[in-house]
């Protein structure tokens, strides 16, 4: 009997999803055959679905969002007998996985930054009627194609949490490393999603002296600081832009703050981090991942002041591997289990509703 291949395509904004069956991709040389079963809705998700800026997305012949996900090895393909850390890969093992495939020979990846490898998204494109079929991981089965850094998942990691690896928690990781959070920095996070939250977390792990966590709804705020925000600040309350930005300056004792970051997904907070940034500051974009918007800034202030502007818009299979790590590392000293809400894969459409209007925190698809 064959297997079931569910997936949930996506046609335009305000049209539900739409369930079809696909066949189960043969695992070729090199690759292997993944069956998801846990995929989170990620901001970047959201804004396709909403149709935010040139994140429109309206194709007759429907895609396959998803991306953010983790999954059980259905079949290996020849040649495949470890994952990336030289640890023997079986079928049954569970992994971790980027989800997207640097191609390793451009001139980015000849100089070591495979981040920004122009190729690394083609994967995610094609004709579902052909194989691999699926290329998003709100599917029963895809495929992982030789290239993609893939990482066993340690037993006591649970899949709710497993799944966030790929995407929020590395892309956090690869951001603070950027700007290179270090001892003694202050840090504003702007934003207390999933990937707010998580930026709280590791910019204190990365030794940040203070971290400062904004956010609009207060029980985000509250999990900001069990994750390690010593401070925050409810947008909603504090209604000023210069008053929020007042408060920064004199959490910092005037100085302002090493290092903002912006995890909301909106141009329209940009200005404001920038003015909380002190002299030498760093800020670093990483929520808006859509073409098309703009964002008023005084660019005679960046430079007056020595500050710089980082986006980071990938990560490294270096940054997969060290969020494994930290997950691992903190299942008991950190409410991560608390960020998720479940839902079956039949309930896309209420996950993504749910989750843009902030009834949740992140919405988590279960395959099983």
């Amino acid at each position: 009997m064959s297997l079931l291949n569910r997936a949930a395509v996506f046609y335009e904004p305000g049209r539900p999803f739409e369930l079809i069956e696909l066949p189960v991709p043969e695992a070729r040389p090199g690759g292997l055959t993944l069956r998801i079963t846990r995929s989170n809705v990620c901001g970047s998700d959201l804004h396709t679905w909403r149709g935010d800026g040139r994140a429109r997305r309206t194709d007759p012949a429907g895609s396959i969002l998803g991306h953010e996900a983790v999954g059980i090895v259905h079949e290996l393909g020849e040649g495949v007998t470890a994952d990336w850390n030289g640890q023997p890969l079986a079928v049954g093992d569970r992994i971790a996985f980027q989800y997207f495939r640097p191609c390793g020979n451009c001139r980015n990846c000849l100089r070591q930054m495979p981040e920004a490898c122009t190729e690394s998204f083609k994967i995610r494109f094609g004709d579902r009627n052909k194989w691999p079929y699926a290329r998003g991981t709100y599917a029963d089965y895809i495929y992982l194609h030789p290239g993609q850094a893939v990482f066993k998942v340690p037993d006591a990691v649970p899949d709710a949490l497993a799944a966030s690896a790929n995407c929020a928690l590395s892309q956090v990781i690869m951001g603070l490393q950027r700007v290179d959070v270090t001892f003694g920095d202050r840090v504003v996070v702007q934003g207390c999603g999933g990937l707010g939250i998580y930026a709280c977390a590791i910019a204190k792990e990365r030794g940040a002296e203070m971290v400062v966590a904004l956010d609009a709804v207060q029980d985000r705020l509250d999990l900001a600081r069990q994750m390690g925000a010593d401070h925050t600040i409810n947008v909603s309350e504090v209604t000023d832009m210069h008053e929020r930005v007042g408060q920064i300056k004199t959490l910092t004792h005037g100085f302002g703050a090493d290092v903002v970051v912006e995890v909301v997904g909106s141009p329209a907070v940009i200005n404001e981090g920038l003015r909380m940034l002190g002299w030498g500051g760093r800020y670093l974009e990483i929520g808006v991942v859509f073409r098309g918007e703009h964002f008023e800034c005084d660019p005679g202030r960046l430079v007056g002041q020595n500050q710089r502007i980082e986006a980071v818009g990938s990560y490294t299979a270096a940054c997969l591997q060290k969020a494994i790590g930290f997950l691992d590392r903190n299942m008991q000293s950190l409410p991560l289990d608390e960020v998720l809400v479940e839902y079956p894969l039949e309930e896309i459409g209420q996950a993504f509703a749910d989750q843009d209007a902030g009834r949740i925190r992140r919405a988590s698809l279960v395959m099983e």
